[in-house]
């Protein structure tokens, strides 16, 4: 029987909304990435669609703005970060609808001089709603001979949707060698507070999801850098461990306005291999991957995961601080 009980078992007991291309979406990644730039303001935006043989399965969307505030009143070289976001989930071919709207607030402190190594903490507050659309969900006692046209006797007396506030935090460190090159390590956990979601009587808590990540930036030659990074999650039974590169090419040999080109691929170990390639511009990074599903799925997904596309603008001032931060 397919019912909505069963639609929300999986979507609300699996784990929460991901992105392949984790590295460009920093604040779902960790709290503490708020603000952790080297730039004026940040904007990114992720779109992910997955199995594709699957009509509208899965569709994850967000968007974040950040910067740094408070600039001449902080010491030298720590940063004070704020950051605003929302993303929105849609699965069963938009039968359930997840939106949420965060803000986040980080500090990093400097460890030396040149602000080369920073050691910081990120809060993020999120309110979330939860919403079923009956009119695309079918049931069981809607079956005729002409297929699911007849009435339901499902009711729903405490409504379709449900409203929650919810709570995450981060650490990371961030550190370099030579003011070029640059290598982080992060943890985060979210939902805290363990809020309790789902529909009439039938609620589930919401367990927290623990993200530990590392990557770094490793010039090769003069237009050459290897950028790497790797993420591992945690929630209830759930997990997913990621780890790849990409190699970027500054193909018009400008250290200061670049124009990169990346390619490269990352796996997440026992369901995908993702192909990622990359284009990089005045402050615009624009990345497209696909996942290509190698896990027992395959047979029903045809080996069609999820395309994703990123989006990340960082506005600079004349000068540049020039300090290296995360990038991958």
């Amino acid at each position: 029987m397919f019912s909505c009980t069963f639609l929300l078992a999986l979507s609300l007991k699996a784990q929460d909304p991901h992105f392949s291309q984790f590295f460009a979406s920093p604040l779902t990644l960790n709290p503490a990435l708020t603000g952790k730039f080297d730039g004026e303001y940040r904007l990114a935006i992720n779109h992910r669609t997955q199995w594709q043989s699957i009509p509208n399965a899965y569709v994850t969307t967000s968007g974040s703005v950040d910067f740094s505030i408070l600039k001449n009143t902080v010491p030298k070289g720590d940063i004070l970060g704020i950051g605003f976001s929302f993303l929105s989930d849609q699965s069963g071919d938009g039968a359930l609808k997840l939106n949420y709207g965060s803000a986040s607030l980080s500090y990093h402190k400097a460890l030396d001089e040149d602000g080369y190594n920073t050691l910081g903490a990120g809060f993020q507050a999120t309110y979330s709603s939860l919403n079923l659309d009956l009119s695309n969900i079918k049931f069981e006692d809607q079956l005729t001979q002409n297929g699911f046209t007849g009435p339901t006797a499902e009711t729903f007396p405490n409504g379709l949707s449900k409203n929650y506030f919810d709570m995450g935090a981060g650490l990371l460190f961030s550190g370099s060698t030579d003011g070029v090159n640059n290598y982080y390590a992060g943890v985060s956990m979210y939902h805290l507070n363990r809020p309790s979601v789902g529909f009439q009587d039938a609620n589930w808590i919401l367990l927290p999801r623990t993200t530990v990540h590392a990557g770094g930036s490793f010039p090769v030659s003069q237009t050459l850098t290897v950028n790497a990074s790797a993420i591992s999650q945690f929630q209830n039974q759930a997990n997913e461990t990621l780890i790849g590169a990409a190699l970027s090419a500054n193909v018009a040999n400008d250290a200061d306005n670049p124009t990169n080109v990346y390619i490269g691929s990352w796996v997440r170990f026992g369901d995908a291999i993702i192909p990622y390639i990359g284009l990089e511009f005045n402050g615009l990074r624009i990345g497209a991957s696909y996942d290509v599903n190698t896990s027992s799925l395959k047979a029903a997904t045809d080996s069609r995961g999820g395309a994703e596309f990123s989006l990340i603008y960082i506005y600079k001032s004349d000068p540049s601080k020039g300090i290296p931060c995360p990038v991958f």
